[in-house]
């Protein structure tokens, strides 16, 4: 079996699509995961809530970079996730420690977003 030999790297705007296009397949890969599917809705029911209730335009923006911030750390996690699967394809402490840490990334950024949301809603 022979190694895939590494593309050349590109600079200027030609890195600028590339880095797109690689952050398009990231985002293809994470619309593979329930946990994202199910922050997405979270986060656009929070927005939907905040403009039901008359919510700033900042206000509203804040929301949403928390939402992006989410996003963020899932995709974090997710990455994570799919390295430990690849090293230790069995059960193993490591794996375990690794995955609990990166859900308790996840459920802090959740908490933050919604944390948030309330604040807005009812104070």
């Amino acid at each position: 079996m022979t190694d895939p030999v590494k593309p050349p790297r590109k600079s200027g705007g030609a890195h600028f699509f590339a880095a797109a296009g690689y952050s398009l397949g990231g985002l293809r890969r994470l619309a593979r995961e329930s946990a994202f599917r199910q922050e997405l809705a979270l986060i656009l029911g929070l927005v939907l809530l905040l403009l039901i209730f008359r919510a700033s335009p900042a206000e509203i923006l804040g929301l949403l970079v928390l939402g992006c911030l989410l996003v963020a750390v899932e995709a974090l996690n997710t990455a994570l996730e799919v390295l430990v699967d690849h090293l230790s394809p069995g059960w193993s402490q490591f794996a375990k420690e690794t995955k609990d840490l990166g859900s308790l990334a996840v459920a802090c950024a959740v908490g933050a977003t919604v944390l948030y949301a309330g604040i807005v809603l009812f104070l």
